[in-house]
């Protein structure tokens, strides 16, 4: 998307201008080395979008933006290490070029990174945005919780899973949104409305990653497909699967994924093959469409302009389209 690449412009710019040159060398070395990695950048654009969209500079949201991706990216690097995960954006992730300890602390010391980006905003702005920022923190903790728990919880519902990628992923991305409109002084409901625009979305964001995890094509998704398989994650596919197959099937996807003996390569082959046999993966895509249809009409009760609410329905389809 065209309009995009104004904000992504901006943003590369100052996140550059940002790197920490500070000692010692071995805190601060992994923390460059995960924001260089590019991404999407997804969460810090929505920051400047929304700032933009509701009247103010750009320029004015970018600390606010900078927090987001700091913070973001620090959940990352305890997320990989939790998840034992080899790969982060196609190279290796911070734990396993360096160590667990390290990755441990650079982590904890990229969260208060985050928090002081927010201190140039010294009005009643600052207050505002590390409310929103301290509600959203403990939130992912909690959601990061519920996953782990998952792992070894025997039965998981379908509420209970959408809950769990509620907080841990799209409650960010709403988060993001909602500081934009903040920094430019938007109302209430203008920030709930936003907000809402911003969680529906974040859902559709996890429901399609939790998709590209099972199909994607590993040289655009940036991560290790199947990640989820191996770590016998209770995704929506494996839920909606065993739901969907018969007893017998659904047997044996439950036994595949506590055996202990199968290469990570058949696990994931057979797996996948399950969620084929159920067509979880076309209730998938329903739910996909659900949500992102949800944020359109969250968007649609804001006093945003027109051209402005065609630029956020635009992200939103091509989100929900996205390959990597």
């Amino acid at each position: 998307m065209d309009f995009l690449s104004h904000y992504s412009e901006k943003f590369n710019s100052a996140l550059a201008t940002s790197q920490v040159q500070r000692q010692p060398v071995e805190l601060y070395q992994p923390i460059n080395y995960i924001l260089d990695l590019g991404g999407k950048r997804l969460r810090p654009l929505l920051t400047l979008m929304a700032a933009d969209a509701f009247g103010a500079q750009a320029n004015e949201a970018m600390k606010a933006a900078l927090a987001v991706e700091i913070f973001h990216n620090f959940t990352l690097i305890h997320d990989d290490i939790m998840d034992d995960a080899p790969i982060r954006r196609g190279l290796a992730t911070v734990h396993e070029k360096w160590d667990i300890n390290t990755g441990i602390l650079s982590g904890d010391a990229m969260m208060i990174l985050a928090y002081r980006q927010l201190e140039q905003y010294e009005d009643d702005r600052y207050f505002q945005l590390m409310k929103v920022l301290n509600q959203v923190a403990l939130e992912v903790c909690e959601g990061q919780q519920l996953d782990v728990n998952f792992e070894t919880q025997m039965s998981v519902s379908e509420s209970e899973y959408m809950t769990m990628i509620r907080q841990k992923t799209a409650v960010l991305v709403a988060a993001a949104l909602q500081m934009g409109a903040i920094v430019a002084r938007a109302s209430d409901s203008d920030q709930n409305s936003i907000y809402s625009y911003g969680v529906e979305l974040g859902m559709a964001f996890q429901l399609q990653d939790d998709y590209l995890d099972a199909f994607g094509d590993p040289k655009t998704f940036g991560k290790q497909v199947g990640g989820d398989i191996i770590e016998n994650k209770k995704t929506f596919l494996y839920l909606k699967a065993i739901e969907l197959l018969d007893a017998e099937a659904s047997k044996s996807l439950q036994k595949l994924f506590n055996e202990v003996q199968v290469s990570t390569e058949i696990k994931v082959e057979q797996v996948k093959s399950f969620f084929l046999q159920s067509k979880a993966d076309e209730v998938l895509k329903l739910r996909i469409d659900e949500h992102t249809q949800n944020a359109l009409n969250a968007l649609e009760s804001t006093s945003l302009t027109a051209a402005s609410k065609e630029q956020f329905r635009q992200f939103a389809v091509w989100l929900m389209t996205r390959v990597s």
